[in-house]
């Protein structure tokens, strides 16, 4: 097998392991129903899952940097399976949130090990490509793997998917063991030296506003198809097709968002982008209920929510483009702590105003990140861009 195939199959993988983790808000409506909790209760999976991501991940790879690569995978995709097993195997809602926890430290390692090893099995000078088809793998789960695991979950049972990732993350093994060549590990970058960039206040604004972003876009995706099934009066086929739609819409939008980015800058493709954001999040509210409606506004929200991620990728490289890595690394941590904040906040709003009020409440945090953005390129002063970081954008294939 040829490194470039060896490459494509990680990323394949990582799909599957991306799957692993969206799957949950296209199926939360059953998932509660059959673990007998309500749906705010059930939308705390995915808290609970952002915040063992955000939290291990960085702590797990410094005492595992030494480790041979292809081994931590194998070791990683082994405790992936034993996830969904617990998902699968053990009844109770107490052992599903175990589950997601197992399944959130197994994916992060996983990925995070797949991108380094992409990178050295690729020539030199297509390396930042090899990096971007992994993370199109891994993002590709939210334009594919939702949807068709909401197709599953309404033929068979939710179970069913995460039996069916456990046996795919088994053959997986069997594939890296025979493919990936052994790969010695790195000197452990220490949290220290990875927090030290935080001491920096354009640093922090700036990764607040991922922060607000994609806390204002969890609160209303968490729910969004108890959202569809309940206020827009969707039918089970009805919130597929409008998840699929809502996937491709958001693959769109990245690809939109990093032409902007180059065209116009970042400043303007990040607010301009957020304000159309929030601007989506509020026609749902208003015409939430107009099934005719909600399928174009589904696919405004996603368009605009997306094409905000290469541009703050961007935005982030180009104020420490020495630290690159670290910048993402902790761009990736906040990430997923906001996404766990956005589950949290919008379990409450569920819980003690209404399924409905969900989309008004995200647009209210959108809103917070547009602001935070304006500040952000004040206070960085980084409406030039800077040609370290235009330079290593390219050379990730963003």
């Amino acid at each position: 097998m040829s490194n470039a195939l060896k490459i494509y199959m990680l990323a394949v993988i990582s799909f599957l392991v991306g799957t692993s983790e969206f799957i949950i808000a296209g199926i939360l409506d059953k998932v509660a129903e059959d673990s007998g909790v309500s749906v705010s209760a059930a939308g705390q999976l995915i808290t609970v899952f952002s915040l063992a991501y955000a939290f291990g991940t960085p702590i797990l790879m410094a005492a595992t940097a030494r480790v041979e690569r292809r081994k931590l995978l194998i070791v990683a995709l082994a405790v992936f399976a034993a996830g969904n097993g617990i998902a699968v195997l053990l009844p109770g809602f107490g052992f599903l949130m175990a589950s997601r926890v197992v399944l959130a430290l197994s994916t992060g390692v996983f990925v995070v090990t797949a991108l380094t090893v992409a990178a050295k099995l690729a020539p030199p000078e297509k390396q930042g490509s090899a990096i971007a088809t992994l993370v199109m793998g891994f993002s590709t789960a939210l334009i594919i793997g939702v949807p068709i695991g909401r197709v599953v979950a309404s033929a068979f049972d939710w179970k069913m998917i995460f039996a069916g990732i456990g046996l795919l993350g088994l053959v997986a093994i069997l594939l890296i063991m025979f493919t990936i060549p052994r790969t010695d590990g790195e000197e452990p970058v220490p949290i220290g030296k990875q927090l030290a960039l935080l001491k920096q206040p354009k640093i922090v604004v700036a990764l607040l506003v991922t922060f607000f972003w994609i806390g204002g876009y969890s609160i209303a995706n968490t729910y969004l198809s108890p959202y569809l099934l309940n206020v827009s009066g969707f039918n089970e086929q009805g919130v597929s097709i409008g998840l699929f739609a809502f996937g491709i819409a958001s693959l769109i939008g990245s690809k939109l968002g990093g032409f902007s980015t180059d065209k116009w800058g970042a400043p303007r493709t990040l607010v301009i982008g957020m304000l159309l954001h929030a601007v989506a999040l509020v026609l749902l509210s208003l015409a939430g209920q107009s099934a005719v409606a909600v399928f174009p506004l589904l696919m405004l929200w996603s368009f605009s929510a997306w094409s905000s991620g290469p541009t703050q990728q961007y935005n982030l490289i180009s104020l420490a483009p020495e630290a690159s890595g670290i910048m993402l690394s902790l761009n990736t941590s906040m990430l997923q702590l906001a996404m766990a904040a956005g589950a949290g906040l919008g379990g409450v709003v569920v819980k003690q105003l209404s399924l409905s009020s969900i989309t008004w409440i995200g647009a209210a945090g959108v809103m917070i990140a547009a602001a935070t953005a304006v500040a952000s390129f004040r206070l960085s002063g980084s409406g030039v861009r800077k040609k370290a970081a235009e330079e290593k954008l390219l050379e990730m294939g963003a």
